[in-house]
């Protein structure tokens, strides 16, 4: 333990955005978020993650608000913190992809209109969904002088996904021109073991490349995953705070600030703000009990999806829409069919 180098270990707050997704669907209102935003914003965090994913979707289709206006009240909010958005690659927000002159229409009203972190990822890892978001980004970046491109692999599990896969992945990825490269678990499938060597091998292959590590508790693993990728050199963690934390979402900040300085890490979070930030939450998480929307299935740990290997968000949307249905007794069918979906189309 000794020899583990000791820098500074930063984190990102997912509540506003993947925290909400995978517990209750999305269905947070701007509402609920914005009379804690003064004092999220002296936290310390390296960012809060409160756009992109679903939010776009969920908020118009059930909130029935202006994704756009929510973003320009966060903005307005947060006077010291970096916002981070999540971006499907050439599907941006939505289902498809679309022309290249449209992601950097939006990529450049993302940025204008607060984003200062814009995540980027492909379902299949193909990097050609990537590019034409990266270079919207940086253009911009040097135009606004704000935006950061981060890549995110997405992880999973297969004899294809070797070591060499990985590393040769990210070594694409700095070529792209992103900024940093983030291991997006969303599953909270990558063990312990497995994630000390995906980041050593990162880290190895590209020294100077910011690392983010992004996961759910779904599967148990979380914690453990996150201790192991802060020894091999990983330089973000994803987490949320405790009351909207575990389950299908990220392992909880507090508890990660912890365990880090206990480990010797340097964590620069107020801790005194981080109660006040717990006690808001904690009335948030109870009035989403009472009416139903949080379900006790997405505050549990599952492990069986390390079989079925469906992520948060799409857990809780998928309960939401069996209950739409009057068929939540389907579920366990539902999961079980999985595998052998994914199995069938290779």
């Amino acid at each position: 333990m000794s020899e583990i180098e000791k820098k500074p270990i930063k984190i990102t707050e997912t509540v506003l955005r993947d925290a909400h997704q995978s517990l209750i669907a999305t269905r947070m209102p701007t509402e609920f978020m914005l009379p804690i935003v003064d004092k999220m914003d002296k936290v310390g965090y390296h960012s809060v993650e409160c756009w992109g994913g679903a939010t776009f979707d969920a908020s118009l289709r059930f909130l029935k608000e202006d994704p756009w206006d929510r973003l320009r009240k966060l903005r307005d909010g947060f006077k010291n913190t970096k916002l981070q958005m999540l971006f499907r690659g050439q599907n941006i927000l939505g289902y498809r992809p679309y022309a290249d002159d449209v992601v950097d229409y939006f990529v450049q009203k993302s940025i204008s209109n607060g984003i200062d972190i814009i995540r980027i990822f492909d379902c299949l890892n193909d990097l050609r969904n990537l590019q034409e978001a990266v270079n919207a980004t940086n253009k911009f970046k040097a135009q606004e002088g704000r935006g950061e491109a981060q890549v995110a692999l997405a992880y999973t599990l297969g004899d294809a996904y070797t070591l060499e896969y990985w590393t040769g992945m990210a070594k694409k990825i700095e070529e792209m021109g992103a900024d940093s490269i983030c291991i997006k678990d969303m599953s909270g499938i990558m063990g312990p073991q497995e994630a000390y060597n995906l980041v050593s091998a990162i880290k190895d292959a590209e020294p100077d490349m910011p690392v983010v590590i992004h996961t759910h508790c779904t599967t148990g693993l979380a914690f453990m995953t996150y201790m192991k990728c802060v020894e091999a050199g990983a330089d973000v963690l994803d987490c949320a705070i405790s009351p909207m934390s575990g389950g299908t979402s990220q392992p909880a900040t507090e508890t990660m600030a912890y365990a880090l300085r206990e480990m010797g890490f340097q964590v620069d979070l107020d801790d005194k703000v981080l109660i006040k930030m717990a006690d808001f939450f904690k009335n948030v998480r109870a009035d989403f009990l009472k009416d139903g929307t949080l379900d006790p299935i997405s505050m549990a740990t599952d492990t069986q999806c390390l079989n079925y290997q469906i992520p948060g968000g799409m857990l809780s949307n998928l309960i939401s829409q069996l209950k739409m249905m009057n068929a939540i007794d389907k579920l366990d069918e539902a999961l079980a069919e999985t595998p052998k979906v994914r199995a069938d189309l290779g």
